[in-house]
């Protein structure tokens, strides 16, 4: 993007604002700025949100049949994208460190935007974040990814007392699981609240004007998913 001083400032409530109507999304990402590229800010891949979620899902059953590819992980790619990023894909992602998101869907550099937090939780800074994924960088599919024995959704199911901010966690969780608070030790409840987490992630996501608009355009697709522990299998969440 351009330095901060050579551009105006604006609040992510103002951003929103002129995504939701004022301002269209093209000239909402020249406000923004280009991607570091010689290419137009809304410039996007030839991938159609559905091609971009079977990439995705394609580089998962590699790795999981262990056949990967492992595309864009060496230094040669790096030349590639060090004047800018053209991701086809942006994940919102557990922090779990068992969840390496390339190397579960056998990508390398400047292939995912990836956002995490503990419990996928749809912050606004996440929001905002995978705004500027998918608006001015192009990423046509947007994954939220949940996964098993999840922490985060386990210490909310037990409803559990914890120091500094990690309430803040806990309290973006609750609302999505509060048909499963006191179900900690049943593992096919933690399964389901974590499912129940991940759509209603998805849904804090849909209320932004910004990743409505490109869904209605049809340059994005939003889905939601869950990751296995055992084999590293991603498999899609239903609605």
């Amino acid at each position: 993007m351009n330095h901060p001083s050579a551009q105006p400032h604006f609040s992510r409530r103002s951003l929103i604002q002129y995504g939701g109507g004022f301002l269209g999304t093209s000239l909402l990402a020249t406000v923004l700025g280009s991607n570091g590229t010689n290419q137009p800010a809304t410039a996007q891949s030839d991938l159609t949100p559905e091609q971009a979620l079977a990439q995705l899902m394609a580089g998962n059953q590699r790795f999981v049949q262990n056949k990967q590819k492992n595309p864009n992980q060496t230094t040669i790619r790096l030349p590639e994208v060090v004047e800018g990023q053209t991701p086809f894909a942006a994940v919102l992602s557990c922090a779990d460190s068992r969840i390496p998101i390339e190397i579960l869907f056998d990508r390398g550099i400047g292939d995912i935007f990836v956002v995490r937090d503990a419990g996928n939780v749809a912050t606004e800074s996440a929001i905002a974040s995978l705004e500027f994924g998918t608006l001015v960088l192009g990423a046509k599919v947007l994954m939220v990814i949940g996964h098993q024995d999840c922490g985060a959704v386990i210490s909310t199911m037990k409803q559990a007392e914890v120091p500094g901010s990690i309430g803040v966690i806990l309290d973006n969780i609750k609302p999505a699981i509060d048909n499963y608070l006191g179900e900690e030790n049943d593992i096919e409840a933690i399964k389901q609240a974590t499912q129940a987490n991940v759509l209603y992630q998805v849904d804090q996501l849909n209320q932004s004007p910004i990743i409505a608009q490109l869904q209605a355009e049809n340059k994005l697709k939003i889905v939601g998913a869950y990751a296995s522990l055992d084999t590293g299998e991603i498999r899609l969440i239903k609605t």
